[in-house]
């Protein structure tokens, strides 16, 4: 989506109601500042092994540092994955390969 279009679409919302006069301008920054909150590659640009949050590797500490959700419940996942699927150890092994450390 191009600037243009997310600044009319910005308008359209804040017209609505749905953002209020201060959330449309620091959205409208942002936005022209070039930093879009939804950009998806920059936020995969920011993912990285944590180095406080970790067990093996750092990998769910990362993962929750990423996401807001806490380490555990992404160990958790990483564990009923391996149990039921079976992929869950090989998704963290190519994680802790190819995602740098944080640091």
């Amino acid at each position: 989506m191009s600037v243009s279009e997310e600044l009319k679409r910005l308008h359209e919302l804040h017209q609505a109601g749905a953002l209020s006069d201060e959330e449309f301008a620091r959205a409208k920054e942002k936005l022209l500042q070039g930093s879009p909150s939804s950009d998806f590659a920059t936020e995969v640009g920011k993912f990285r092994r944590s180095r406080n949050d970790q067990w093996i590797a750092g990998v769910c500490g990362g993962i929750a540092k990423q996401t807001g959700i806490e380490s555990w419940i992404w160990r958790l996942i990483f564990v009923l994955f391996t149990a039921t699927v079976g992929f869950g150890v090989l998704a963290y092994i190519l994680l802790w390969i190819f995602v740098p450390m944080d640091e």
